[in-house]
């Protein structure tokens, strides 16, 4: 089995574009919402609220993962 940095470097390029993606996207999520996401969740206790967050950040994962791959 042949080692290939290049295909290496890609893998973590695309890592790291993908997380970049998926903090952009909760952001912006979060200013869009006319509530403090983090507030509600931290301070509030909102595990509804959290749970949406959760999969939210799954759903996009998925989609990033896809047009990554």
């Amino acid at each position: 089995m042949e080692f290939h940095f290049s295909a290496l470097l890609n893998a973590l390029v695309f890592a790291i574009l993908g997380v970049i993606f998926l903090v952009l996207s909760l952001l912006m999520w979060d200013k869009l919402t006319p509530f403090d996401l983090w507030k509600e969740i931290i301070e509030e206790h909102n595990t509804a609220l959290a749970i949406v967050v959760g999969l939210t950040a799954l759903g996009i994962s998925i989609i990033i993962a896809a047009a990554v791959h």
